[in-house]
């Protein structure tokens, strides 16, 4: 057997390795002519750290994260929420990694660089469509190349190409009128060094937190966003160029400026960051299906989703391993089919809680209730209801603590 990856991605490279694993040939063909680490900060939890440490990779992504030990939900003023265990420090096995997310594909490169060697990693390869029989499918792409295999999957990003192939008439990207503002910069640690920080609500909502060490003890490569709703549902997503653009102080220091954050100065971290990102938050309907016959779709192509929950890049690991595990059989066609009826339906939730807020609904609550802040959280909400939100999410998406 062998299997055609679209896509040198997170998703992309964790299936190549995990093939690779259980003696499965594979080609991954990524649209970049250069593999760069590009991105900033994202969160990836101990149900996919398990699945990459099972992989071997636990060392390398030690030495280029945060252990993340705790997450706290604040109000805009600064006042405590929520507050709870992460990864290692809530009993899991594994730890919650904060990571630059070029940090992390890096060490996915580089570990499907040296385990399935060079020839199995083709760049400037940008899929543009596909044909299937019963022998195989071959992939075509851009520059007139083309490939054969057993199997194609599609892990080419929320942009897709081969999910348009098989969903013509998707409704395509939707935008919630969010924008957000994403930036890193060496900065003095806050909070022990290891705290990831969500605080205001989904109309304004600020996210901190440390990715790697910085360049002196003292100091954490640090990760934040904001988040302004700027727009409504009713509008069309900016055009795909405007998708990653250098953000403006002008534009995003308004929405800093309502934050009160005790232990941080955010607008001197901002203002101190020499170049950040402007990106707006979009997601997709789910699909009726991802596979058809030979085909079938991993991660971002198959179910992109708002960046609350730390979800994003832990679903496509998630994705990966259970479609490798499931190769293994030996019937690839078999094995599309009994992937997407796994994951489909489990990711369509997810993208669902997301569109109302994931976990971070407990901040959008305590905002309506107490907008100008409280004297006592137990006033505003019970802890019972707290729970209930956060520890929901958690059973539902896959990594609730075991204590």
């Amino acid at each position: 057997m062998r299997v055609l990856i679209a896509g040198g991605g997170v998703g992309g490279l964790t299936l190549a390795l995990s093939l690779h694993e259980r003696g499965i040939a594979c080609s991954v063909f990524e649209a970049a002519e250069q593999v760069r680490p590009l991105g900033v900060g994202i969160n990836t939890l101990p149900h996919a750290i398990r699945e990459l440490a099972a992989l071997g990779l636990l060392p390398a992504l030690d030495a280029v994260a945060v252990r993340t030990r705790e997450l706290r939900y604040l109000n805009r003023f600064g006042q405590e929420i929520w507050v709870e265990p992460r990864g290692t420090w809530a009993g899991h096995e594994v730890p919650q990694f904060s990571i630059h997310r070029g940090h992390l594909h890096a060490v996915l490169w580089a570990a499907a660089l040296e385990r399935l060697g060079p020839d199995a990693l083709i760049t400037g390869a940008r899929l543009a469509g596909f044909s299937q029989d019963a022998q195989g499918v071959t992939a075509r792409f851009a520059d007139g190349r083309s490939a054969r295999g057993d199997l194609l999957v599609g892990a080419d990003g929320i942009h897709s190409v081969l999910r348009a192939a098989l969903h013509p008439n998707d409704g395509g990207i939707r935008w919630n009128g969010i924008q957000m503002w994403r930036g890193a910069i060496d900065w003095p640690a806050f909070e022990g060094g290891d705290t990831m920080i969500v605080a205001g609500d989904m109309t304004e909502k600020l996210v901190l937190y440390p990715i790697a060490a910085g360049a002196t003890p003292g100091t954490r490569l640090t990760n934040w966003v904001v988040c302004a709703q700027i727009g409504d549902a009713t509008r069309p997503p900016p055009r795909r160029e405007d998708w990653s653009r250098p953000g403006l102080l002008s534009e995003v220091l308004p929405h800093v400026a309502r934050f009160r954050i005790p232990f941080l100065d955010v607008g001197a971290l901002v203002r101190a960051t020499p170049e950040f990102w402007e990106y707006p938050m979009c997601d997709r309907d789910p699909l009726p299906f991802w596979t058809q016959g030979r085909v079938t779709l991993l991660g971002d192509a198959a179910h992109p989703m708002y960046p609350v929950g730390s979800n994003g890049a832990s679903q496509a690991v998630l994705d990966a391993r259970c479609l490798a595990a499931l190769l293994d059989g030996g019937d690839g066609v078999a094995a599309l089919a009994a992937y997407a009826a796994e994951r489909l339906p489990k990711t369509a939730d997810i993208v669902r809680s997301n569109r109302k807020g994931g976990p971070e609904r407990v901040v959008d609550v305590v905002s309506e209730r107490a907008p100008d802040g409280f004297a006592r959280i137990e006033d505003v909400i019970a802890r019972e209801e707290l729970a209930a939100i956060a520890g929901g999410y958690a059973r539902m998406a896959g990594f609730a603590a075991p204590r």
